[in-house]
């Protein structure tokens, strides 16, 4: 097993999505969650670890955790009579013998993300040392309604198949800021494999998502900022502007129609250097990214 993590991180995630629908609100009819005052698609925060979980749990047998990439927030059953239930949280617990131990040995996902634990007549509480913001889209959007027949009548002698509708945006650059605490780690035991795997998942699992509602979303840029400190910036998402030269926010539909001005992040990481102890990024390469007007790159602790 390797070490626990014990320094600093924040997470600046960027990724995009077109003619599909980022994240639906299943209070408001599936449409896209949206700012109306902004006019911008909104992502939760439980969308992306949702995202990330199903990644780790999918693809665990390819890189090499094994029984510690178990998944505890996942829907399991069981089964009573003829009958087959989901099971509740308490269930879940019962199958890691409701000890502490095991569960943080065994599942990643309360490593990374906290969650409570509900044993017998008590429960465990542990703080995530990963926490995103609600993930919010760089350029202004709107929401598209799509009228469509279902296969089938909605009940026996029908003449005519079921309608449907659906909602989307056609397209977004959607960003999340993330902090990865150190010292939340110590409690959750979150180690540096558990962190290699949490960049993995935020990226190969948003490529991965190909449902029907998700399919057309792609990453495009991963910035992790190690410190050397327990600091971070902060609001690094608010940093980033899209920069669409003739065209209307509204009017984007691809990578080709706009550039990352990453002017003022690049400004803020340079104000902070000292505290920083690296910088990892990683770009689509449809993504051309500018700072002060200039075509970069790379971002990088050395040429700060």
């Amino acid at each position: 097993m390797s070490e626990i993590i014990n320094s600093r991180s924040e997470l600046l995630f960027l990724y995009d999505i077109e003619n599909a629908n980022p994240n639906g609100d299943p209070l408001n009819e599936n449409r896209p969650r949206f700012d109306t005052e902004e006019s911008v698609a909104l992502v939760s925060d439980v969308r992306l670890k949702r995202t990330i979980r199903d990644y780790w749990y999918e693809y665990k047998e390819f890189n090499g955790l094994g029984d510690r990439q178990d998944i505890f927030v996942r829907e399991t059953t069981y089964e009573e009579g003829d009958k087959q239930y989901i099971k509740d949280g308490k269930r879940r617990a019962k199958d890691f013998q409701e000890a502490e131990d095991i569960i943080l040995n065994k599942c990643i996902d309360i490593r990374v993300f906290g969650g409570v634990i509900p044993l017998g007549n008590d429960s465990i509480t542990y703080i995530g040392p990963v926490q995103f913001q609600m993930g919010k889209s760089l350029n202004k959007t709107g929401i598209i309604e799509e009228q469509g027949t279902g296969a089938f009548a909605s009940s026996d002698k029908k003449a005519q198949a079921t309608f449907r509708t659906e909602y989307k945006v056609p397209y977004a650059v959607i960003g999340f800021n993330g902090v990865i605490n150190e010292k939340a780690a110590r409690y959750s035991r979150m180690t540096k494999e558990d962190k290699s795997l949490l960049i993995e998942g935020i990226w190969e699992g948003t490529k991965n998502l190909i449902s029907r509602s998700k399919f057309g979303q792609s990453p495009l840029f991963l910035l992790e900022v190690e410190y050397n400190e327990p600091f971070y910036i902060g609001n690094l998402r608010q940093r980033l502007k899209l920069d669409c030269g003739e065209k209307n926010e509204l009017q984007i539909r691809g990578t080709n129609d706009y550039k990352l001005d990453v002017s003022e992040l690049i400004e803020a990481l340079k104000e902070n250097k000292e505290k920083i102890a690296d910088i990892h990024l990683k770009v689509d390469s449809r993504m051309t990214m500018i700072s002060n007007g200039q075509l970069i790159k790379n971002i990088s602790k050395d040429e700060l």
